[in-house]
């Protein structure tokens, strides 16, 4: 007797139509067709189009510090670690997966997997290899772009589908390479949409799924039962590294978006509004008149912004973009960046007890100030060592903060003068001995002025620092 396991017995339930159960209708299966239900169709066709991608990275190893003294140096000479096995450099290699979006050799992966590698190797399902580089990447959403080298004529491109039509209980499949076995596919269902409290990228609206995701499928596909792409599978919630039914993936809204920008810009351009705010609570809805916790509560909007331009004001409550509706600050986000450059959006919002809509010009963020980064000389006190900048909307994208007015620490030097004075990256500095900072020519111009005593003042996550150092 043929056994079918549960798995089958329920998607055989949930692909037949509905009807009802009595016994003048109900009938055994006539024909192998009819139980015969499989994914093999589905697999046959996405399957081709899923790669593994193998790195390697030289990695510099520090030699015991025994070797460093000059007394064994005498001895044991420069290469004295080698000589006693420890080389100075290793090899280290790991793996994920990718998918290919274009047929010229365009391959869609996630950031972590290729990060800081120093040679790339994909291979086919056929076990075909190819070397690859990378186009172009970004960490914010954890997202990077490859193009095979000397790619074939015939490589087999997944289309991208529409994962906001994903709708809790759809079946999907999960194509990677777990655990470096090869390729393997699963199978499940999308378990949540716009899940935002996993905190792997900037943009968080994930889709959640059951079929199984372990190390190695980060890269891969998330298929939907038409054999369109709607997800690169990215994380997994585990307690041991093993799946335990909880996958991530990034849905491809935002592919799309940071795959076409990548290829025309050679970086991720998201478009712009210029206001931001905090995701309504029950006490704010409540207070609104509302009859829910939904959306967002504008509290910045930036001067001359498409945000501004459109009309929105601080109070204003956003409700929709394009018919999509804003759950919370964090949707927010990630609807805008998914829309595209150039084009126009549609904002749904509620102000003093009505709703209105507005059309929002979609702009990339601006250099305006130029940003004009400089790193301090080491020597010059008391901010040696530091890098900054002038703040711009442009910056504020990348970095992943709001945009503010005036001068920014981007980073500092282990061992400087900035690290002693007590500046840290982010913060903003406004004075120093008296002189208001308002843009990096400004601190150039004071620090010129010789002083034994130097008095300033920061600012960082809204709040005020005065310092005093004597030198």
């Amino acid at each position: 007797m043929r056994r079918f396991s549960h798995l089958t017995v329920l998607v055989a339930c949930s692909l037949l139509q509905a009807a009802p159960v009595d016994a003048q209708t109900t009938k055994l299966p006539s024909s192998a067709g009819e139980v015969k239900l499989t994914f093999a169709p589905i697999v046959k066709r996405t399957a081709p189009s899923v790669v593994n991608i193998y790195t390697r990275r030289v990695v510099q190893q520090r030699a015991p510090s025994l070797f460093n003294d000059p007394f064994f140096r005498r001895f044991f000479g420069d290469n004295g670690a080698e000589r006693f096995g420890m080389p100075r450099e290793r090899i280290q290699n790991s793996l994920g997966s990718g998918v290919i979006v274009r047929a010229d050799g365009i391959v869609v992966t996630n950031n972590h997997v290729i990060a800081d590698s120093d040679e790339i190797t994909v291979v086919l399902s056929d076990r075909r290899e190819f070397d690859a580089e990378i186009v172009g990447t970004d960490e914010r959403t954890d997202l990077a772009v490859l193009r095979i080298n000397n790619a074939p004529s015939d490589l087999p491109a997944l289309r991208l589908g529409d994962a906001d039509a994903l709708e809790v209980g759809d079946l999907v499949l999960a194509i990677g390479n777990p655990f470096g076995v090869g390729q393997t596919v699963t199978s499940g269902i999308v378990s949540a949409v716009a899940r935002s409290n996993v905190g792997v990228s900037d943009f968080r609206s994930f889709i959640q799924t059951d079929a199984a995701i372990n190390p190695g499928n980060s890269g891969g596909a998330l298929v939907s039962i038409d054999g369109s792409l709607v997800g690169i599978n990215t994380a997994i919630y585990s307690r041991d590294g093993g799946s335990v039914g909880i996958g991530f993936a990034i849905p491809t809204p935002m592919v799309r978006v940071v795959l076409d920008s990548i290829l025309k810009e050679g970086k991720a351009i998201r478009a712009w509004l210029g206001a931001s705010g905090q995701s309504v609570s029950s006490e704010i809805a409540e207070a609104l008149g509302l009859d829910r916790p939904l959306g967002v509560i504008v509290n910045t909007v930036f001067p001359g912004s498409p945000g501004d331009d459109a009309g929105i004001e601080v109070g204003d409550v956003l409700m929709s973009v394009n018919g999509r509706k804003i759950l919370d600050a964090e949707n927010l986000r990630y609807r805008l960046a998914t829309l595209v450059v150039g084009q126009t959006a549609d904002v749904d919002l509620f102000r003093n007890g009505a709703k209105k809509t507005v059309l929002v010009r979609l702009v990339k963020p601006p250099e305006d100030p130029p940003r004009n980064e400089i790193e301090l000389s080491d020597q010059l006190p008391p901010f040696g060592g530091a890098a900054v900048a002038n703040m711009n909307p442009a910056l504020a994208e990348e970095l992943g903060v709001q945009p503010d007015e005036g001068v920014v620490v981007l980073r500092l030097k282990r061992r400087s003068f900035a690290r002693q004075a007590g500046l840290a990256p982010g913060d903003y500095i406004l004075t120093i001995n008296g002189q208001e900072i308002k843009r990096v020519a400004d601190l150039e111009a004071s620090l010129a002025r010789p002083s034994r005593k130097w008095t300033f003042s920061i600012k960082r996550a809204g709040r005020v620092i005065q310092r005093s150092i004597s030198l």
